[in-house]
Parts: structure tokens; C-alpha cells; sequence
């Protein structure tokens, strides 16, 4: 039986990286894979995932309107070979409507289904997309990393330009290293609630 997993962690964690490895490890096997990610997330370039260690894949590039089962459905009958598992990277920008797609894929198709994003955003809150894997998520995976102090981080800061912390703003931003800071609990709080 397919399943939904949710792999989710902070910035900096390794999910990318271990997206693309797993997709690697069917293709080496000759197995398709279907690697999505949100259209406005072009930090490696609009269709394409690059994880920090530098590895790298094209990928189909999706906007908050677009049917996920649908496509996946269309690749694989297009002739090319039937998909063997769907990928997602940076799951949080799923809508909650595309989660119950990837939902279906799993439950209809039959393909298993690995999303991998942030559960929370820089002011501690779930993203819709993350919120909607984690409730309909087969099974949940915590990628782990760690803060400065050596505890587990699970939370993340928004830094400026200048690199000071940033404590309102959009819940969405995209952005690396220069960007986002991962804490542990306790030295995120210090942190957004410092003056």
C-alpha cells in the first residue's frame, strides 16, 4: 500500500539533500520519479532543486492553482514509463487542496508520496501546507539538525539584509543561509523576544 509521508525539519537540515537521494535511488533502479516544487521558488532556477552540498535535479515546477494528482496522472500515462514515487521539496507551500492530492495519489494511484518542508515559519506558526500533512500524513519524519548551543532546532529566524532579526512580516520568503537562522526552542525565544 502507497503512503503520504511528511519529512519536516528546520532550514538547514538536510531535506533537500535527501530528497534528491531517494529520488536518485529509484532512478538508479530504473525507476520514474515526479519531483515537484513551488514555481516561485527559484533559488536554483524555476523547475530545479539544489540542495546546500550541491547536489542538484530538474524539477516540475507548480503554482497554488495546479492539480497535483491531475499531473501526475497525465506523466504517467504519457509513454514514458509509469511513476514510481512522487516527490515534493519545500512541502510547506503546498495549499491544503494539493495535500489531499498528494493524498489521493498515494490512496488511488498507488504511488507513494515523500514531501519534505518546514513545518513552522519564523514567527512559529504552521504553514497551510504543512499544517494539512501534518493531520493527513500517513507517516511524519523529523529530519533533525541542530542549533548553536548543540540542542535539537526546531525553530526558525528570519534575518535582514543587515542581519539583524526580523520578528513581522509575510509568512512567505524565500531565502537560504543569507536568509534563515535554525534555533533550538529556548534560543528562538530569546531571540524574537529580545528588544
Amino acid at each position: 500500500m502507497a503512503k503520504l509521508y511528511f519529512h519536516y525539519a528546520t532550514m538547514n537540515a538536510g531535506k533537500s539533500t535527501m530528497l534528491l537521494q531517494a529520488s536518485y535511488n529509484y532512478q538508479e533502479r530504473g525507476m520514474r520519479t515526479a519531483i515537484f516544487i513551488a514555481s516561485f521558488d527559484d533559488r536554483a532556477g524555476t523547475g530545479r532543486i539544489s540542495s546546500r552540498i550541491g547536489l542538484q535535479s530538474d524539477a516540475i515546477a507548480f503554482d497554488a492553482s495546479d492539480d497535483l494528482y491531475g499531473m501526475v496522472e497525465t506523466l504517467s500515462a504519457d509513454g514514458a514509463g509509469a511513476v514510481a514515487c512522487v516527490f515534493v521539496d519545500e512541502a510547506q507551500f503546498l495549499s491544503e487542496e494539493q495535500v489531499w492530492q498528494l493524498a489521493r495519489i498515494a490512496d488511488r494511484l498507488s504511488i507513494p508520496v515523500m514531501a519534505y518542508g518546514l513545518r513552522t515559519d519564523f514567527q512559529g506558526r504552521l504553514f497551510p501546507g504543512s499544517y494539512a500533512l501534518l493531520a493527513l500524513a500517513d507517516e511524519l519524519r523529523e529530519v533533525r539538525t541542530i542549533c548553536h548551543c548543540g540542542r535539537k532546532a526546531t525553530m526558525v529566524v528570519r534575518l535582514d539584509a543587515e542581519g539583524r532579526v526580523v520578528k513581522q512580516g509575510a509568512q512567505v520568503e524565500v531565502g537560504g543561509n543569507e536568509k534563515y537562522v535554525s534555533y533550538c526552542r529556548r534560543h528562538w525565544e530569546d531571540t524574537m523576544r529580545a528588544d
